[in-house]
């Protein structure tokens, strides 16, 4: 064991760094086993510490290191950061770098995830890593230790970057030399014709054959192989499944349908979107009218936009409207929070949604950017779905799903039968909040307001 009198001796002998703690130094709680410690000097007059064996933690967590450690001071201890009031844990999924490499401020060193989301644990400055507090696939808690940073060690010849460089490839063998081509061998002769068969006696015709006989087991062997994989689940698949089911069982889940005309909506679009994009450096899509037409039939209909609170036995109104929209990622379906869309514009919408689809797809989505929500749109259409009946994302009380727009023989106002861009709308709705009357009136008037953009802009 190390008493503090030696510590502080092997610090004046020749050390510079003049601010030891003993926080950073294994103690004696820290140490179960047996070690071997002295202190050396090396070329640049730092006093190190070398270990010659692997330490052990008195929480028992599994760490490694490499065979010789050196705990150059000051080491930082870099803690599991918080990352939301309902997260207490998460798992490491990758560890990019391993102890004894140089990382620089903002490496990625562990990727943790979480049932929401995967959070990459950075580098908050440069130096040599000396020890991680885990392995792939461990659950850490939030507050602990999960590696340990040396920022007194000095960056590697290169830029910052320890890799070892490949050998150069072995010369490859000198190409022989091109060959002649043979000369083509001489044309053979033709042989000589045959001589014509006699005229063979017409047989008479041979009787029917039997019908084939099949081998039963030769119909019932599988051909080729039946391969079987398993992956383990993420814990955000993991998160969604149960969220999913406690929905099921929760809320009392109707789905209505309405069909609406895109095609006025089309139209428009197309004779402002180069317009819209030059002043507002964003393309107008879908969602943004969507999203306005949602908010104001939420204002219409106020329980679409409250929820229970079961343990109060009551119903919360919420007068702020904050859309959910669903975005597809890598990692599997994410739900970001446009807030106070009351207060947003065509091109707000637009812009906020493209910045979450662009950290959808670079895997930077925070958990604040997830957090709340008092409506969801789904949009199954893009991946060409005609009609679904999606699942309320609780504690919310409605979820509306949008389809693949076709084209349809509809009757119009004249009566006549005329080819529409049409697309199937579903809300589904808690039945125990929310009643038919208001369920159909929150769906036709989101209708009404697509097929008529204009009742947008009148708020009527």
């Amino acid at each position: 064991m190390l008493s503090s009198t030696i510590l502080r001796t092997a610090v004046r002998n020749g050390s510079r760094r003049s601010q030891w703690t003993s926080s950073i130094l294994p103690s004696s709680s820290s140490v179960t086993s047996q070690h071997n410690y002295q202190y050396k000097q090396d070329g640049s007059n730092k006093s190190c510490l070398s270990i010659s064996q692997p330490c052990y933690h008195h929480n028992n967590s599994r760490s490694y290191t490499t065979q010789s450690s050196i705990l150059a001071m000051p080491i930082k201890t870099i803690d599991v950061p918080t990352m939301g009031d309902s997260i207490t844990e998460g798992t490491i999924v990758d560890i990019p770098v391993a102890p004894g490499d140089y990382v620089n401020v903002d490496d990625v060193v562990i990727v943790l995830e979480t049932d929401k989301v995967s959070v990459d644990i950075r580098a908050p400055e440069d130096g040599a890593v000396v020890e991680i507090h885990g392995e792939v696939d461990d659950v850490v808690e939030v507050g602990s230790a999960l590696y340990r940073l040396d920022t007194d060690a000095e960056a590697p010849a290169g830029g910052g970057e320890a890799k070892d460089t490949p050998p150069p490839p072995p010369p490859s063998a000198a190409a022989p030399e091109p060959v002649a081509a043979a000369p083509p061998a001489a044309a053979t002769p033709p042989p000589p014709a045959a001589a014509p068969a006699a005229p063979a006696s017409t047989p008479s015709s041979p009787p029917p054959s039997p019908p084939p006989s099949f081998d039963v087991e030769s119909i019932t062997t599988t051909l080729g192989t039946r391969p079987e994989r398993r992956s383990k689940m993420s814990r955000m698949r993991q998160r969604v499944a149960s969220r999913l089911k406690e929905s099921q069982n929760t809320a009392a889940m109707l789905t209505t349908f309405q069909e609406v005309d895109m095609g006025n909506f089309m139209e428009m679009r197309v004779r402002h979107k180069d317009e819209f994009e030059k002043k507002h450096g964003v393309k107008l899509g879908f969602m943004s009218v969507f999203v306005k037409a949602c908010t104001s039939a939420l204002q219409e209909v106020p329980a679409i936009n409250a929820y229970i609170d079961d343990e109060a036995k009551e119903i919360v109104y919420r007068d702020y409207c904050d859309i959910s929209v669903a975005v597809a990622s890598p990692n599997g379906l994410v739900v970001p929070v446009l807030r106070n869309t009351e207060y947003m514009s065509f091109a707000d919408v637009e812009r906020t949604i493209a910045l979450f689809g662009k950290k959808a797809r670079e895997g930077t989505l925070a958990l604040d950017d997830m957090t709340g929500g008092t409506f969801t749109i789904s949009n199954g259409g893009v991946f060409g779905s005609l009609m679904g009946t999606p699942i309320i994302n609780q504690p919310q009380s409605a979820i509306l799903g949008m389809h693949a727009t076709k084209m349809r023989a509809v009757v119009d106002e004249k009566g006549n039968v005329v080819a529409r861009p049409m697309m199937y709308l579903a809300l589904t709705y808690d039945h125990r909040l929310i009643d038919g009357r208001e369920g159909v009136t929150f769906l036709k008037s989101v209708a009404d307001k697509i097929t008529d953009p204009s009742r947008l802009v009148f708020d009527i």
